[in-house]
């Protein structure tokens, strides 16, 4: 687990989150170490990086400095995800502020700064959720008018992950950028504790309505991207909003009741029971928490982050919510053209066959192999190849849909 964590960051490396040689010294350190021992090296080497980025800032090599300091926020973020779940671990939470705060400063001192803002989400329980969001410019075309594209993060990942993973490629390719933490992400999660819910169409509304105060976007040429969980985010969005002119999804998913379905009548489940987890047997729970349980990878992804991210506190609570996350009865209102990425050993790439065959709209599917390096979980050991056919789509998308 610790190096499926630890190696995130060689997905950045083309974008300026890390080398190498970051990762193998960070790697050296924690050894056979536990969890604390990863947040420790994680958490020194982000704190070297931020010097480094005061002392060249105080000297005035600006790009030294924002180069340091986008650096150290990748760092930080690094160090507290084996630390997930309830209650918060001060750990993480020390962390999370560091990493926005090397963020914040990284950006501001771009050509032209960007300033974090917030976006108000109304929301039955609290009233209203506080959304952090940043509207970086593409470098060169601070003041023009361009494409917009917003980036959907998933269960685990934060706006600084979506930065190095999605936006500087865009960026680069001229496209104004969007990233934000809706509920169950990020700061949202971990400072506000407010889990995720599946009505995404909801939370882009409020971040789009914000970003059309601004006098650089194209209200023509608004794209919506997600990834990992996002995924399934981004098209519900786009399910629900005839603003948005193109969806990514990577991978495409538009049900996550599916494994879920599979998984509890491999346990014994009938199938009128897995349609309504009420009604499993505690004995069908049970196995199915001690096989949870007895793998590592499987306890952190479901009794601590999933919990914690659902808001829930059960396995029958999580498996509700999980059900309600599916597009079966929305995906009629995708109207937009469509991507979707299929990972050739990524299992929630799964249903993409049968997600693109419901979909009305002129939609792609790109296939991602394993003998590229491309065949992991969000094709992380090789973004530079996603970015690049995804962008080419795009670009070619938003080019045909300015023709007569």
């Amino acid at each position: 687990m610790h190096d499926e964590f630890g190696t995130w960051m060689l997905g950045y490396t083309p974008y300026g989150g890390g080398d190498y040689g970051d990762v193998a010294a960070v790697a050296a350190q924690v050894g056979e170490g536990d969890d604390g021992a990863f947040y420790d090296a994680w958490v020194a080497a982000g704190d070297r990086a931020a010097a480094e980025a005061g002392t060249a800032a105080a000297a005035g090599h600006r790009s030294s400095a924002e180069e340091l300091y986008l650096r150290a926020s990748a760092f930080y973020a690094s160090a507290y995800h084996p630390l997930y779940g309830t209650p918060v671990d001060p750990r993480l939470l020390h962390a999370y502020r560091a990493q926005v705060r090397a963020f914040d400063r990284a950006i501001a001192l771009r050509r032209t700064p960007v300033r974090p803002t917030e976006v108000l989400l109304p929301d039955p329980a609290r009233g209203s959720v506080r959304m952090p969001v940043y509207l970086i410019p593409a470098p060169g075309h601070e003041i023009e008018v361009r494409p917009l594209l917003i980036l959907v993060n998933g269960y685990d990942a934060t706006i600084t992950d979506m930065y190095f993973a999605s936006a500087v490629a865009a960026l680069g390719r001229g496209y104004h950028c969007l990233l934000f933490d809706g509920p169950g992400q990020g700061g949202v999660l971990y400072e506000q504790g407010v889990p995720l819910r599946p009505d995404w169409e909801v939370v882009v509304a409020a971040v789009i309505y914000h970003a059309l105060e601004s006098a650089i976007v194209d209200r023509d040429r608004i794209v919506v991207s997600g990834w990992s969980l996002g995924g399934y985010l981004a098209p519900r969005a786009a399910s629900g909003d005839t603003r948005i002119a193109a969806c990514i999804a990577d991978p495409g998913q538009w049900d996550l009741g599916v494994p879920v379905r599979a998984l509890l009548q491999r346990f014994g489940a009938t199938p009128h029971q897995v349609a309504d987890p009420a009604l499993l047997d505690d004995a069908v729970l049970d196995r199915v928490i001690e096989t949870v349980r007895a793998d590592p990878g499987l306890a952190w992804g479901v009794l601590r982050r999933g919990f914690w991210a659902n808001g829930v506190t059960d396995l029958r609570g999580f498996l509700t919510q999980t059900l309600r996350f599916t597009l079966r009865d929305r995906v009629a209102g995708i109207r937009c053209p469509g991507l979707l990425t299929r990972a050739e050993n990524d299992p929630l790439a799964a249903g993409v066959a049968d997600f693109a065959a419901a979909l009305s709209a002129p939609t792609t599917v790109l296939e991602f192999a394993a003998a590229k390096g491309a065949g992991e979980h969000c094709e992380m050991r090789n973004r530079s190849l996603l970015n690049r056919r995804v962008l080419d789509w795009l670009d070619d998308t938003l080019a045909s849909q300015d023709r007569p």
